[in-house]
This record gives C-alpha cells, sequence and structure tokens, in this order.
C-alpha cells in the first residue's frame, strides 16, 4: 500500500463515539468478497469489532458447524428442509450453493437497518455480492480481498487444519473462477499483511458513511482517509488480480 500510516487513522481514541448521521440518509450494504484464505472474515470481524455503527449479516447455511462456531452468530446452522421453506417463501435477498452447502441471506433484517441508518456488513462469495448489489444497487458498495498470491492463499487454507486436501483442492480451484470476477467489485485491497490491508478497508466503510470532507461531527480525518483510499486504487490493485489469473 502506497499510503502513509498516520497515528490519527490508525487507532482511534478510545472515548471514539459514532453517532453522527450518515452522509446519506440511510445505512449502506458494505459487501466483502473474497476466496477462501483471503481474509475477508478477519478483516471484517476486526471492522465489526471496532466500530459500532455495523452490524453482521448473520446467512444461513446448510453447511455442517465446524469447531468453534456458533449457530446465531457465525451461520444460522438449518438442514436442506429448513432452507427450502425460506426459499419458498421468498424470505432470503439471495441463495446459492458452494462445494454442495447452500447459503442465503434473509431479506426482512437488511431492509430494517439500512431504513434506520445502520449499516450492514456481508462476508460473502461473488454470487452473494452480484445479487445483493442488483436487489440495493444504490445501498451498495462491494470490496475483494485479494491474496497476495496463489501459493500464499493455498498456505493459509492448509494452516486452518479443518479442511480436508480434497476440500483444499475445490477451494484452490474455486478461487481462480472468484478471482475472475474483480471487475464487479468498487474496492479492490490486496492483502500481503493484515494491518495495512485493514487500514485500507477502514477508510473505504468510514468514507462512505460519513464523506471524504471533515466534519465537525464526525471525530475523524475523513479527507486523510479519503487519500488512503485513493492512495489504494492509484497502486492499480487490479493490475495485481489479472496477475493472479493470467
Amino acid at each position: 500500500m502506497s499510503a502513509t500510516p498516520d497515528a490519527a487513522v490508525t487507532t482511534p481514541p478510545s472515548s471514539l463515539h459514532l453517532d453522527a448521521p450518515p452522509l446519506r440518509g440511510r445505512g449502506s450494504l458494505i459487501i466483502v468478497s473474497s476466496p477462501s484464505g483471503a481474509g475477508k472474515t478477519t478483516l471484517t470481524r476486526r471492522l465489526l469489532a471496532e466500530l459500532p455503527t455495523i452490524d453482521f449479516s448473520v446467512s444461513y447455511t446448510t453447511r455442517p458447524r465446524r469447531a468453534g462456531e456458533r449457530d446465531g452468530v457465525d451461520y444460522h446452522f438449518v438442514d436442506a428442509a429448513h432452507f427450502e421453506r425460506m426459499v419458498a417463501g421468498d424470505e432470503l435477498a439471495e441463495s446459492f450453493e458452494v462445494h454442495g452447502n447452500r447459503y442465503g441471506t434473509a431479506r426482512a433484517p437488511i431492509d430494517a437497518a439500512i431504513a434506520r441508518g445502520r449499516d450492514m456488513i456481508f462476508d460473502v462469495d461473488y454470487q452473494g455480492a452480484n445479487s445483493l448489489a442488483r436487489q440495493w444497487p444504490a445501498d451498495s458498495v462491494r470490496i475483494f480481498i485479494l491474496p497476495p498470491a496463489l501459493v500464499t492463499l493455498e498456505a493459509r487454507l492448509r494452516q486452518r487444519a479443518t479442511d480436508t486436501a480434497e476440500v483444499i483442492a475445490r477451494r484452490l480451484a474455486k478461487a481462480i473462477e472468484e478471482l475472475r470476477q474483480f471487475e464487479a467489485y468498487d474496492h479492490l485491497i490486496v492483502n500481503r499483511e493484515l494491518e495495512p490491508a485493514y487500514q485500507v478497508l477502514r477508510a473505504i466503510y468510514l468514507t462512505r458513511r460519513y464523506g471524504e470532507v471533515d466534519r465537525p461531527d464526525v471525530p475523524l480525518p475523513l479527507a486523510e482517509l479519503a487519500a488512503r483510499v485513493a492512495a489504494n486504487r492509484a497502486s492499480d490493485p487490479a493490475a495485481h488480480a489479472r496477475a493472479l489469473v493470467s
């Protein structure tokens, strides 16, 4: 990343209260995608932990629960019959299948949140991102997290020790397909190191919510954050994405 870290940007004061209204007057859908292992879950969870203006969209899935996952927190874990009833009742904003498991996002919580000025963050693949953006085009911002290299992505998947070798191979094959969708996204972030990648994600979010000009009611250097976003774009992460899939 070419942006220079700044203490005022990197470390918010502990007493920071972000209760100023959003610039747009309503909430946004912050849609974050990446291939498995590229870091979207780590980054989105950190943003949620820091900033009180965001709600996490907990998806429904038929995937078995992994060790340490909590129902209603990581996912709503349901069986296939329950999932089908939600589809039939038009309760899902989007649904899709990945690696033999079904995933979906409930529609009602999204409408309720953005109407009252809350933002919702989504940790979804490109299929989910496309579907959400089609339904809420004016309210959505799409962000794609890129790995530094495919070999790094494979190493991260193996370090998880939660998937079989066959599943890892499928995920790597899927990663190429997902990476080819990068042009559909509003922002690209190369996750070479967690901290710089997080600071770009944070800047994208905060300038989306509060604008790019300093405001007396927002205790943040919005102009500096906007410069960070611009510097990330100027570093041409799209060239990196093209190299990954070439």
